[in-house]
């Protein structure tokens, strides 16, 4: 027999939109590189370029701490936050790199 979940208790982190294996971002949306500590964000930055039409990593990243331009391969402690409303498709692969 399986317990129900314990009531009254919120979860305190939102829920990341894609992760992992399922990642996928379209140009304009937002990486966050979680922190050590529970709700502390390390490094977030925004996503100006991809090389695969579907979406998936690697991406051209601004972070915002400096404004430089990386080619980032997430990992584990990563996630997409969804900021536009176009999904990725012909015209939004390469590098899309901005000055």
């Amino acid at each position: 027999m399986i317990a129900p979940a314990p009531a009254g208790k919120a979860d305190p982190a939102p829920r990341p939109e894609a992760t992992g294996t399922s990642m996928r971002a379209r140009v304009g949306d937002e990486i966050v590189v979680r922190g050590t500590s529970a709700g502390v964000v390390a490094r977030d930055g925004e996503v100006v370029g991809l090389h695969h039409p579907d979406g998936s990593p690697p991406y051209d990243v601004r972070w915002a701490e400096n404004g430089r331009v990386t080619l980032y391969f997430p990992g584990p402690d990563a996630y997409v936050r969804h900021l536009t409303s176009a999904p990725p498709g012909p015209g939004r692969g390469g590098s899309g790199r901005r000055s």
